[in-house]
């Protein structure tokens, strides 16, 4: 045929113009388009080869390869692939979007052919990205069956033209023509480079060669040169792509020390299969230990996204809700696009669908792992503080995620965790609801005087000491029908409906005897509490503070502060055992004794809970006078 110049129509050039400089956002990307058709084009040859024999007659050995000429400045990637004829040429590059892998993967629908092949190129622009750094391609391809060859060129300024060609093999060969601040994609580390970030899991070899090396090189040089060139560039291994039963432990070791540098072997590998509305593998793992960076609002989290072996993006979030985000790993799914960007990822529904079934996924494997005591224990120590936050973020999931939560309790051992349905499991007939305290320190939540007359009463005590504890407690609310119930804040009864109907008489009595020094205490103290009362829940100790039952979380004021919030200090209640002998005492006291040691009776309470003093000097002075009358 005659050489044919054709112009690319004015919207098609305005594409073209977007596709070069606003839809990829790095330029690198464009070796990854170009490889990705490639891969492509092989895959197509193989599948029509099944049933077209003539088409496989050489017994092709599949490969690519990438050529470059630093003196011409080019570089070229080959395939021998489908190939294009004439028509297949002016249809898929002279036509902005496009696709004939795309084009090819609807007739095959249209046929009911069953399982498909994985293609790639479904989008129609990858082609174009090698304008982003040449200023010249020439494509020169001979399709499978003809003898025919045809290169089509364009330097993008407008048109483009097709001609007769030659070329020894059926196949397809880009070449550009580098633009002069983009020779870096001519140096074999660069390139080497790209291909394992971008590229390293397509299944078909990618070579490099230098077509034009210097004519002084060296014998060694050319003996490592000609080394490297015998050596694939990419590792074609896609472990999720393969079955678990036939990858070797070691495998998997040694890919998730490549994925995520880390030293440590994974405490934990996740293969995984997602069937039905949307198709993906996924390989995760679990480390072995919570890093800081775990907790620091700017450091990258996410998984690894490849859209058919062909790497999009790292430190995918929007894969995994964020109390997930120590999990590591990759998802390859079969129904995006391979153009896709990240802003496109957010919304994107089929990413939601992912997002939801690896979720779902993990969650079940945790609930598996709990039949095995000592790995789950290892686990949540190093990450049960970050799984926490699911509870109040995920509210589909908080009734499962509860169930993987673990707690100290006042009656267990230091250092032993229960699951919340062996606390209720073991709970008293008479006992109702879920009872748990707050504090800073498991010490002081064992020793806390507001948890006494529970466990006087037989009831035990969960100890809510994570920094996450006290925002997570709001979100709680209930677990197998009993109602969570900070220990430390409103009003409390414990025992059967008689044994509290008979507390609450006996603490009304007792309020009337003490009504004088009750209300001297108030006066004192109006600057620090908001109500003094007869408590329902000490025992031993002869007062404790309490907050009101609808007061702000600690956590929450100090949030709402750090935001400039007016804020107000929470003033808390404090209650007195009516019964303690030093409370007895007290209150027989001259007015002006009652007045003097009101302080102390308030800076003893602020002890109990491990909260500093108001007055340490006074406190100390106080102490010492009381140890000189032993």
């Amino acid at each position: 045929m005659e050489t044919k110049t054709n112009s690319f129509k004015a919207e098609i050039a305005q594409m073209l113009d977007l596709v070069v400089n606003s839809l990829y956002s790095k330029k690198e990307i464009f070796l990854r388009e170009l490889v990705s058709n490639a891969s492509d084009a092989i895959d197509r040859a193989k599948y029509l080869g099944l049933t077209q024999k003539e088409i496989l007659a050489d017994n092709p050995e599949w490969k690519i390869s990438i050529s470059v000429d630093k003196t011409a400045q080019t570089l070229m990637i080959s395939d021998n692939g489908i190939g294009m004829d004439a028509e297949d040429l002016e249809n898929n590059l002279g036509t902005i979007a496009s696709s004939g892998t795309k084009a090819f993967r609807e007739i095959l629908k249209e046929k009911g052919e069953g399982a498909l092949p994985e293609l790639i190129g479904q989008f129609g622009v990858g082609f174009y990205a090698a304008f982003m750094v040449a200023d010249k391609v020439r494509v020169l391809s001979r399709k499978r069956g003809s003898e025919n060859a045809f290169v089509w060129e364009s330097d993008l300024k407008g048109s483009y033209t097709i001609a007769d060609a030659e070329r020894d093999e059926p196949g397809t060969s880009i070449m550009l023509h580098l633009c002069e601040d983009q020779k870096e994609y001519l140096d074999y580390w660069r390139v080497s480079e790209l291909i394992k970030k971008y590229s390293d899991f397509i299944a078909y070899p990618i070579y490099y060669k230098d077509i034009n090396p210097p004519s002084d090189e060296k014998k060694e040089d050319k003996k490592y040169r000609e080394e490297r060139e015998s050596k694939p560039l990419n590792t074609m291994v896609a472990l999720w792509k393969r079955n678990k039963k036939d990858v070797k432990d070691e495998e998997y070791v040694e890919f998730y020390k490549h994925l995520t540098h880390d030293y440590d072997e994974p405490f934990d590998t996740i293969p995984f299969s997602g069937e039905g509305q949307v198709e993906f593998k996924a390989l995760l793992f679990i480390p072995k230990k919570a890093t800081i960076e775990l907790f620091m609002p700017q450091q990258k989290k996410g998984l690894s996204l490849y859209v058919r072996n062909v790497f999009i993006g790292d430190d995918m979030e929007m894969l995994l809700p964020q109390y997930f985000r120590f999990v590591k790993g990759v998802v390859d799914s079969s129904d995006l696009p391979l153009n896709v960007s990240r802003e496109m990822l957010q919304d994107d529904a089929i990413i939601q669908k992912i997002k939801s079934a690896i979720t779902s996924k993990l969650i079940s494997t945790l609930e598996s792992m709990k039949k095995d005591a000592e790995k789950y224990n290892t686990f949540f120590k190093s990450f049960g503080t970050i799984l926490k936050e699911g509870v109040h973020s995920d509210w589909q999931n908080a009734d499962r995620l509860k169930k993987l939560l673990k707690y100290s309790t006042a009656k267990s051992e230091p250092g032993k965790l229960v699951f919340f349905e062996d606390y209720v499991k073991d709970m008293p007939s008479s006992q109702k609801d879920i009872y748990y305290i707050i504090a800073e320190r498991e010490e002081d939540a064992r020793r806390a005087p507001q948890i006494e007359k529970a466990i006087k009463a037989g009831y035990d005590v969960l100890l809510f000491t994570d920094p996450v504890d006290d925002y997570l407690s709001e979100s709680l609310r209930e677990f197998e029908g009993k109602k969570f119930v900070d220990i430390g804040k409103g009003e409390v009864a414990f025992g059967t409906e008689d044994e509290q109907k008979a507390a609450k008489k006996e603490s009304e009595k007792a309020a009337k005897e003490l009504k004088k020094f009750i209300e001297a205490i108030k006066k004192k103290l109006e600057k620090n509490i908001s109500d003094v009362r007869v408590s329902t829940r000490l025992e031993d100790s002869p007062c404790c503070l309490v907050a009101n039952e609808h007061a702000l979380p600690p956590s929450m004021a100090r949030m709402m502060r750090a935001m400039n919030e007016n804020v107000p200090e929470e003033k808390r209640i404090l209650e007195l055992n009516a019964a303690h002998p030093l409370i007895q005492k007290l209150s027989r006291l001259s007015d002006a004794e009652i007045e003097e040691n009101i302080p102390f009776l308030y800076d003893m309470a602020l002890v109990a809970e491990g909260s500093p003093v108001t007055d340490g000097a006074s406190f100390s002075k106080k102490i010492a006078e009381i140890m000189l009358k032993i």
